[in-house]
């Protein structure tokens, strides 16, 4: 009984965790949206129990994967978080055209094979010989995301610049989905919804197929071996991505630091000043405001940080393609719950919001200048505000 109860009993600790603020927050790292409906509570606790589920080839893993569970690579600071375990991706780009290399098995590289492919001497994937570039990637953070896809398209789109009319040296523009339409989610803006985002997840690190995406990928351009994979196709089942998908967009964003007096108040106050006076919030747009048929999920204040835009960070930052964007363009990354990530940029090769700062080029290298351009402690102010979201 006690090992049926306890998804529950994780849900409904996580929900005293919640904050009636109105703004989409909590003030626990993990804890779901406030003010959730009964149906709402039971949903989260049986999509968060699925999403650290462990799964095993006879469930579907495989039989060429990178992770067992989907908390694997969503764990720090807790469940829903950003990953700790880096994945490998691959792409070649040419003549100004993405290929995402479906010929040798696709973008995302699998670093594990089940026992019985490897017993068939079929080893991990390794780099296709036409890529271009391959790049170590972090998961990112989930907190928030169901709120980032209740943003109206409209929202995100008033925001566009591709040509820099206004002359600022920014000039984002949207991701759009193979299908066209706009991105919001994924490192090149490539996925449309969290379910798109969650199935792709699925297949991709761990050979579970769906309905969505019902065919196994080839290993390395080679079709999987007749009788290696034991589990019928689809191995999720659509009411398994439901509650997945549901676990994550019900999802609070954590709460910006509550600081305990004036004076550190008043020093997160001049950090967002200088944030803004720099020019970090041209693509960091500070908040966006939710429309949705959910309750527990309209008309809050989000305080993404983010325009979901994709832009242009020079050549130094050029690595993969995406149907949508050349190997410089990523999205503008969200920085709610900033201060509970321990590695930053899409790589994590910046240890430091400083490193992270100073990584930043191309359209953001303006930003960058005026932010050396400011007096030490100035710039601390700047960090000591980033550090608190």
């Amino acid at each position: 009984m006690s090992r049926i109860l306890r998804p529950w009993m994780v849900g409904i600790a996580l929900l005293a965790c919640a904050r009636a603020s109105g703004d989409g927050t909590a003030s626990a790292p993990g804890a779901p949206l406030a003010e959730l409906s009964t149906t709402e509570r039971a949903a989260f606790a049986a999509g968060r129990a699925l999403f650290d589920r462990e799964f095993t080839p006879e469930q579907g893993l495989g039989p060429a994967f990178n992770d067992r569970r989907c908390s694997s690579c969503h764990d720090v600071p807790v469940l829903g978080g950003m990953g700790a375990e880096t994945v490998h991706k691959a792409t070649r780009f040419e003549n100004g055209r993405c290929d995402l290399l479906q010929a040798h098995g696709g973008d995302l590289l699998q670093q594990s094979v089940t026992d019985t492919l490897r017993a068939l001497g079929v080893l991990p994937e390794p780099t296709p010989p036409t890529a271009t570039a391959v790049v170590e990637m972090v998961a990112p953070s989930l907190f928030g995301t169901g709120l980032v896809e209740a943003i109206p398209d409209a929202a995100i789109r008033r925001r566009v610049d591709p040509d820099d009319r206004n002359g600022d040296g920014i000039s984002g523009r949207a991701g759009r989905t193979e299908d066209g339409r706009l991105g919001r989610f994924g490192r090149k803006a490539n996925f449309a919804t969290l379910r798109e985002f969650i199935t792709n997840a699925a297949l991709g690190e761990m050979g579970l197929t769906s309905f969505d995406h019902p065919e196994e990928e080839r290993l390395g351009g080679q079709t999987v071996p007749p009788g290696v994979d034991p589990a019928p196709d689809p191995e999720l089942s659509d009411a398994d991505v439901t509650a997945i998908t549901r676990f994550v967009q019900l999802l609070a964003a954590p709460a910006p630091e509550r600081a305990a007096n004036e004076v550190t108040r008043d020093s997160i106050r001049r950090g967002a000043a200088h944030f803004d006076r720099v020019g970090c919030t041209r693509c960091h747009t500070p908040a966006m405001r939710t429309s949705s048929d959910a309750p527990a999920l309209d008309n809050q204040e989000l305080r993404l940080y983010s325009d979901l835009l994709l832009h242009d960070l020079g050549p130094d930052r050029a690595t993969i393609c995406a149907a949508d964007a050349s190997p410089s363009e990523w999205r503008t990354p969200t920085l709610m719950g900033l201060r509970h990530r321990h590695t930053f940029l899409h790589d994590g090769r910046a240890e430091n919001l400083r490193s992270a700062i100073e990584a930043h080029g191309g359209e953001a290298a303006g930003v960058v200048a005026a932010f050396w351009r400011l007096a030490p402690e100035e710039q601390e102010l700047l960090l000591r505000f980033l550090r608190s979201l």
